[in-house]
């Protein structure tokens, strides 16, 4: 099985096989999407499959910038971001929490940034993510 709980590329996930996968987690999802909806409006959304080691995952961009890649699994979601070093700067100054700061730090760098791969579980893990979704969208 791939990063995505959906790894077959002949079929792109849908709403109810979404909504199945994620359990009460796509309440999260749908939350982010409608967040950054409203933030960074238009909001174009495309499902990528990135290969069978991948899976798919929903692309969340404004205009021409990603904001960040959803994908599903099995009762959570993870988010990924590329965060330039300006980002990562900012971060730090932000005061955000110290777990998030280490995922930040320990993220491989490319040269579209560092990937950084966040877990979505809970109310926590999201305020989060929205957070670090407004710092790589002002820097």
């Amino acid at each position: 099985m791939g990063l995505s709980a959906f790894d077959d590329r002949s079929k792109k996930p849908g709403e109810g096989d979404l909504r199945k996968m994620l359990g009460r987690r796509s309440a999260h999802w749908q939350k982010l999407i409608a967040h950054l909806a409203g933030e960074y409006a238009p909001l174009e959304q495309t499902w990528n499959f990135a290969g069978a080691n991948w899976g798919w995952s929903l692309r969340l961009k404004q205009k021409k910038r990603t904001i960040l890649y959803l994908t599903p699994r099995k009762g959570c979601f993870f988010v990924g971001f590329a965060l330039g070093e300006k980002a990562v700067r900012a971060a730090h100054e932000a005061g955000l929490p110290d777990p998030l700061l280490a995922a930040i730090d320990a993220a491989k760098r490319y040269a579209e940034g560092r990937a950084v791969r966040l877990e979505v579980k809970n109310k926590k893990d999201l305020e989060w993510v929205k957070a670090l979704s407004a710092i790589k969208m002002a820097n």
